[in-house]
């Protein structure tokens, strides 16, 4: 019941900050505000929020990663990825649009509660599994979330009605060199999550490494965004090409985490 209201608590302050900052960059000076002292204002969420994804994970001494901790967790990673971003590059808008998904994800763990704890938790091999995983997620959900952004302004500026909220924005070409470093970090790790998982899988999870959807499924993710650096660096792939393919890439990426979760814990009961 604690964790509900701090849960609740969070969520409150999230949606709070969400309406305030949309408000402000709709006037057209949210990223200054997000910039300044009032910016300094999400870390108290983003506390909380830390504190139930260690609370929620670590639930009694054991590793409760389901789907809706992991979710919660990509979010939040996002959300303070973009919170020390913001100090580089003007993406007030970027962190507003973020705040309500964290308002809803913080909820999750606490209204759908874990049972699937794992095993092996306390090797370095699996602690640093994890971390390059939920990093290379995040990065990704980012990514993605640019790529989408980069495509409504793109279509908007075409049409000549651009939201005032998109209108303080970075210009494109800012935004695609974001979108590409972002891909680019977030590849390597993905790189480094999976030759980890393939190699140190006896260790890691306690059994032979196999080939399955998920793997299928992080292959095929995998190979979206090398082809897609590769076009990039050799072929200048950028706009609506770049964008197809960040958002395909990561639909495939989602499929194989959290969609062989949600099969196996929701669907199954495994």
């Amino acid at each position: 019941m604690p964790n509900l209201l701090f849960a609740l608590l969070t969520c409150v302050v999230y949606g709070v900050l969400a309406a305030y900052f949309w408000r402000a960059q709709s006037r057209g000076d949210g990223d200054t505000l997000s910039r300044g002292a009032i910016g300094h204002l999400v870390l108290l969420p983003l506390a909380l929020h830390g504190y139930l994804l260690v609370k929620d994970i670590f639930s009694e001494g054991s590793f409760e990663f389901g789907v809706v901790n992991a979710l919660s967790m990509i979010v939040w990673l996002t959300l303070l990825v973009y919170w020390v971003a913001r100090f580089f590059y003007p993406l007030g808008g970027l962190q507003t649009l973020v705040l309500p998904l964290a308002a809803v994800a913080v909820l999750l763990p606490e209204l759908f509660p874990s049972e699937h704890a794992l095993t092996n938790t306390d090797l370095f091999a699996f602690k640093a599994h994890i971390v390059a995983a939920m990093a290379a997620y995040s990065l990704f959900t980012i990514a993605m979330l640019h790529a989408v952004l980069i495509s409504q302004v793109e279509k908007r500026l075409h049409h000549a009605n651009l939201p005032r909220v998109l209108q303080n924005l970075p210009p494109l070409l800012t935004m695609e060199t974001l979108l590409f470093r972002m891909i680019g970090f977030g590849f390597v790790l993905l790189t480094l999550t999976m030759i980890s998982g393939v190699v140190f899988s006896e260790e890691i999870f306690g059994k032979a490494w196999q080939f399955n959807h998920k793997v299928l499924f992080s292959f095929i993710s995998w190979g979206v965004f090398a082809v897609l650096l590769w076009g990039h660096h050799f072929y200048g792939w950028r706009g609506r090409v770049a964008v197809r393919w960040t958002v395909s890439g990561f639909a495939l990426l989602l499929l194989a985490y959290l969609g062989s979760k949600f099969v196996l814990e929701v669907l199954l009961g495994k």
